[in-house]
């Protein structure tokens, strides 16, 4: 059943004098609303993404759907009030993923509440009829009953503030489910290896299937480069030499028990000691701490996190909470690379780089989108298909994302049922336990994954790997990487079961996934 569907996509890109509108390289964030916004508008669509969708920085991020307050603090007010936008949209358009959280910023000088306020009330303002709420400040008491976990000493109250919470890979997923709706073909495992050119212009790409290395070159009157910091290396195929336009920084969360901070609320620590915010989220049961940024000079699809950088994280929370996470306390630890700009001479430090997004078209018609984060990815899309259009010279249509709902949309969805994720699908998902009962069953009584969230995800959310599932389509690894090892094999089991494969592809998933787990863990299996 589930080949078969692969094979209908695959199915259609066989055909050699095919001619695609757009052609999308890259299934993240950006790629994902490139390609949606691209089929919605009814273009003859192609998405093709080299790993899974969201593999990248896509499923790394700090699961903020936010304006970007620090961006305020720069005077970055155009960025600011776009983000604050799409902010809304989101929560409209994807509710079942999206929600409303209050943050909470701890004052530990007088100045500062009235400090934050104000600056919060602009961020209010900016937000116009799609804010979350007002800002407001709290009393010392107040603060410490909404945070119980929160450093006493010296804290004068607080000030609270919404912005929106999301799950990053879930939403990918979602967006990809979408654009199938929508008549795009979206393939992950998909690898583009090189550029197709007629008289200098872009013609199309040059595709490998990762999973049976069969070679296609499929024709494009548009082709966009939405890779994230892999923009670079396609770049190269088009023009070799040319110069990097992207500089990788990465940044990482620690996971750990929700009983560090046991309230609803989110702490936004405004001041690290390199200048930079951290938050303490709650996310899925757990307490989700991050973020650094620190700059790399390579990037990879599996980013691992620095010494200096846990380091930095334990310190600077430590200071805030009256019981501080040592190593054994963390769940899961992983990093992701965010595409920065690439410094020019005498440029600013990663953190003060804008984080806006920026179009190049390169002179065969390359069109290259960078920069942005996962709150603007619709707004992204909107621009880079309107560049399509008219570099390609398509017939023009106006965008229609701004209303569009995304696959699962639904308001009323129960947080306390960790199904809620599904929106829509999730009765789907429970009349799997119908076809068979051992379906029901919870995967490990430390998650409340069951069973048949793995075969729908490889039934209904493309899913092909044990990492697929695990990283992405339920968020096990990234909330205890310790579990999500001790569960792969029934995991594996389930998979070849759909997939029709044996025991030996179940023996290189395990130690595939294995070796990419190791590296979410503190302390070694």
């Amino acid at each position: 059943m589930v080949n078969t569907e692969r094979e209908k996509l695959v199915e259609a890109i066989s055909i050699p004098e095919e001619i695609w509108d757009i052609i999308v390289v890259g299934g993240g964030a950006t790629g994902l609303g490139t390609a949606l916004d691209a089929a919605s508008r009814g273009y003859k669509t192609l998405l093709l993404e080299q790993a899974d969708f969201a593999k990248g920085t896509s499923s790394r991020s700090t699961k903020l759907v936010h304006g970007g307050v620090r961006y305020l603090a720069q005077g970055d007010i155009g960025l600011v009030r776009e983000a604050l936008y799409e902010r809304g949209l989101l929560l409209k358009n994807a509710a079942h993923l999206v929600k409303n959280e209050s943050f909470i910023i701890p004052n530990y000088n007088w100045w500062s509440g009235p400090f934050y306020t104000v600056g919060l009330t602009i961020y209010d303002l900016l937000a116009g009829k799609l804010s979350f709420g007002r800002s407001k400040h709290i009393s010392k008491k107040e603060t410490i009953r909404r945070l119980p976990g929160i450093q006493q000493k010296n804290l004068y109250g607080g000030v609270v503030y919404h912005d929106g919470q999301f799950d990053d890979s879930r939403l990918a997923i979602n967006l990809a489910q979408t654009c199938l709706e929508q008549g795009a073909t979206v393939l992950n495992y998909f690898q583009v290896t090189g550029l197709l050119k007629e008289n200098g212009k872009m013609a199309g790409v040059v595709a490998s299937d990762m999973e049976t290395s069969k070679v296609y070159n499929l024709k494009s009157k548009a082709v966009i480069n939405a890779t994230g910091v892999f923009v670079d290396d396609l770049l190269q195929k088009d023009e070799a030499h040319k110069k990097p336009l992207v500089k990788s920084s990465q940044g990482i969360h620690i996971v750990v028990d929700k009983s560090f901070m046991p309230g609803d609320d989110a702490v936004m620590i405004p001041k690290t000691d390199d200048g930079r915010v951290l938050f303490v989220l709650p996310w899925h049961g757990k307490l989700l701490i991050g973020t650094t940024d620190t700059p790399l000079d390579k990037h990879s699809l599996e980013p691992v996190a620095l010494e200096e950088e846990i380091g930095f994280v334990m310190r600077n929370v430590g200071e805030y909470l009256t019981r501080v996470p040592g190593r054994e306390d963390v769940r899961s630890i992983f990093a992701g690379l965010r595409p920065l700009a690439a410094p020019q001479e005498g440029s600013a430090k990663t953190k003060e780089i804008s984080r806006s997004h920026k179009l190049i078209v390169s002179g065969s018609g390359l069109i290259t989108i960078t920069g942005g984060k996962w709150t603007t990815y619709r707004r992204m899309a909107q621009d880079t298909v309107d560049k399509a259009v008219e570099t390609a010279g398509l017939s023009p249509r106006a965008s229609v994302t701004t209303t569009l709902s995304i696959h699962g949309n639904k308001n009323d969805v129960d947080r306390n049922d960790h199904l809620y994720v599904y929106g829509t699908d999730k009765d789907a998902v429970l009349q799997l336990i119908n076809e068979n009962a051992e379906w029901g069953k919870p995967l490990h009584p430390a998650l409340e994954y069951k069973k048949a969230e793995m075969i729908w995800a490889v039934r209904h959310e493309m899913a092909r790997t044990v990492e697929d599932v695990l990283a992405r389509r339920v968020r096990a690894l990234f909330l205890d990487a310790r579990v999500a090892i001790e569960i792969a094999p029934i995991v594996a089991q389930l998979i070849a079961g759909e997939l029709k494969q044996d025991d030996i592809w179940i023996e290189k998933q395990l130690a595939a996934f294995n070796e990419i787990a190791r590296n979410y863990l503190l302390i070694p299996f």
